[in-house]
């Protein structure tokens, strides 16, 4: 199968690592090779394309950035198994770049994140479970614990919003909760180690908790707003 295709007049002529991936991009896309499966060694997929190694090894890399391929040392490439998690923080140099240099980009995000979970907490509030419930317990109890100011702690203001998204039974929401939170982090994060923020943080946590587990909607979205506006006042670029 070879991949020498004739110049078109006026377009630049393309290597031959991104015809590889294109070919087995298309083999992805359609459903030839499914998740977990095993690609074939470097030696097969140069005698199927005609190509040398480093086409092959430009290729693969390429669908590793992209979170479609798993390559570990020793082993054969394989299809990786499809996750939004894995997705999303693939993106995350990507976003910061992104919110750092891109003009307005840092305060659309900020008013993403305040009516997306609104939204989130209103769902938790008007369907409060047991099991979600306990999570979010455990969470700040987790949290008031740790020490202040430490990556610990920032872990778990993360982990509770993302906690209440899963509460709506949408996974989709949780990852996509646990991401904004990333993105969003590393703008504030010697602002909320002033003292006392801390712990204004933990009562506010704990007010919004309160309100889930009343059930209700309208309380726990006045006290996610207030939290969130105050926290969006402390996401600042550098």
């Amino acid at each position: 199968m070879s991949l020498t295709t004739p110049d078109e007049p006026g377009l630049p002529r393309r290597k031959l690592g991104e015809l590889v991936e294109e070919r087995l991009l298309g083999q992805l896309m359609a459903g030839d090779l499914k998740p977990g499966e095993l690609l074939a060694s470097e030696r097969e997929l140069m005698d199927r394309f005609k190509v040398g190694r480093p086409a092959i090894r430009e290729a693969l890399q390429s669908l590793q950035r992209q979170g479609l391929v798993d390559i570990r040392h020793g082993e054969r490439p394989r299809v990786a198994q499809p996750s939004l998690d894995r997705t999303l923080g693939d993106l995350d140099k990507t976003m910061r770049h992104v919110l750092l240099h891109s003009e307005g980009s840092l305060e659309h995000l900020k008013a993403a994140r305040l009516l997306f979970e609104i939204q989130m907490v209103r769902i938790a509030a008007r369907t409060p479970t047991s099991e979600g419930l306990d999570r979010l317990r455990a969470i700040l109890d987790q949290q008031s614990s740790s020490a202040r100011g430490s990556p610990q702690f920032m872990a778990l203001d993360g982990r509770f919003h993302q906690a209440i998204a899963a509460m709506t039974g949408n996974p989709i929401f949780s990852s996509l909760a646990g991401a904004l939170f990333g993105w969003l982090s590393v703008f504030h994060a010697e602002q909320v180690r002033r003292p006392g923020l801390e712990e204004l943080t933990l009562a506010e946590h704990q007010d919004i908790l309160a309100a889930i587990e009343a059930g209700d909607p309208d309380r726990a979205e006045a006290r996610m707003a207030d939290h969130l506006r105050r926290a969006n006042a402390l996401y600042n670029s550098p």
